[in-house]
């Protein structure tokens, strides 16, 4: 049998390193630390900083810059992950310099600068990496942090409030029944104590957000109110391809000649339509900011997006302020010879889906025997009986379960 050595990868080892050694040319980590350090004007950044004659020293916006952006390069945004990094990653021990910066650091500096953006942007333009000729626009849906769960209009918060209520006063009925002599009322009167506490700040919680927010209001031709969240306000339920998420609208315009992104925002809202004008009005911001245009969108720069962006108020504004867009409508396919026979040859779309999903069948087109237990569809098979509920003194419940072959 062959004599291998040993190894062991749950231990400790102190190796000297060189952070600069580890930054090598021709790496990202390289070209990031040569920029923010030799090239990007960080003035911006300094200003927000009145320490200089007395309070104690911070972080250089240079480090965080570094470890951020490179976190973000990686799929890494969570501040409490970046600075696990720090702590454990040799990469970002080299471009922190082993500094630690606490989560609530990166975060606060992230949320402080949101302008930052603009030095990039300005760098990207010196080295020649933006064509500043066509804009893409597109949405994308993201999930916040937030339950879904604590969404709703006010009357609908209202009525769950009751509820809670309800919950509580039962749970201190209860607690009052139980006299805790024997040990299992003890450990059940402590686990109702427990959730009598978890509803009242539930409660509390919905009762505080109700007298300080007023209803969120669409922003269609009708507004309607939409739902609220207690925990995330700004968030919304949308939908999407894959369910219901609570969260945002990500939407990001990025330029053609190397996908440059130049500006981005996130919204609260499904629909895309109303997010057209922020996003201009951004790209317009910034490069009037950094002296590369006085109005970028006047230069016949060609401004392109989906359907999702389609409605009459965006082209009034596209038309009265000059830009040249290229939306496409909801009924662009009809008008494409490609799509011409589509209907003909395959009927409307998820037409047949639909229909399946919706055929129900009446209670009594089923033959249900009490005394033998047995229930035959509308097609003539026997089901199967899944299991017997007792919902109550006399009364029970059979669930059947049909065969899928049966009614193909």
């Amino acid at each position: 049998m062959p004599n291998f050595k040993r190894y062991d990868y749950n231990q400790d080892a102190m190796v000297v390193i060189n952070f600069e050694e580890q930054l090598q040319p021709e790496i990202f980590e390289f070209t990031l630390h040569h920029l923010i350090d030799n090239h990007i004007d960080l003035s911006a950044f300094h200003k927000k900083y009145q320490n200089d004659s007395s309070g104690r020293t911070v972080y250089d916006p240079a480090i965080l810059l570094k470890i951020i952006l490179f976190a973000y390069s990686k799929g890494i945004t969570s501040s409490r992950e970046i600075q696990w990094q720090c702590e454990n990653n040799i990469l970002f021990k080299a471009l922190s310099c082993d500094t630690v910066p606490h989560f609530t650091s990166i975060a606060s500096f992230v949320s402080s600068h949101p302008d930052a953006i603009e030095s990039v942007l300005l760098i990207c333009d010196q080295q020649g990496l933006l064509g500043n000729e066509l804009f893409a626009i597109d949405g994308c849906k993201m999930p916040s942090n937030v339950s879904k769960e604590h969404s709703g209009t006010f009357k609908e918060l209202e009525q769950k409030q009751e509820k809670i209520s309800k919950k509580i006063k039962h749970c201190l009925k209860e607690h009052k029944r139980l006299d805790g002599r024997k040990t299992k009322e003890k450990e059940r009167k402590q686990a109702v104590a427990k959730a009598a506490d978890t509803l009242q700040k539930h409660f509390d919680k919905i009762d505080q957000f109700l007298k300080n927010h007023s209803p969120r209001m669409g922003q269609g031709k009708n507004p309607k109110e939409v739902k609220s969240n207690i925990t995330d306000n700004e968030s919304a339920k949308i939908t999407t391809s894959k369910g219901t998420i609570q969260g945002y609208n990500g939407v990001a315009a990025v330029d053609r000649k190397h996908q440059i992104v130049v500006e981005a925002q996130a919204f609260g809202e499904g629909q895309e339509h109303h997010t057209l004008k922020p996003i201009l009005n951004g790209i317009s911001c910034h490069y009037k900011n950094i002296g590369i245009e006085e109005d970028i969108l006047i230069k016949q720069v060609i401004i392109t997006a989906d359907t999702g962006f389609s409605n009459d108020a965006n082209y009034s504004y596209l038309r009265e302020k000059g830009i040249n867009a290229y939306i496409s409508d909801n009924k662009f396919r009809s008008r494409d010879k490609a799509f011409v026979k589509q209907k003909a040859k395959y009927g409307k779309r998820n037409k047949k889906g639909r229909a399946s999903a919706e055929q129900t069948f009446a209670a009594s087109e089923f033959t249900f025997n009490k005394k033998k237990k047995t229930c035959i569809c509308p097609a003539g098979k026997s089901m199967l009986l899944l299991k017997e509920e007792q919902v109550s003194e006399g009364k029970k419940k059979l669930l059947f379960e049909g065969r899928l072959t049966d009614c193909r």
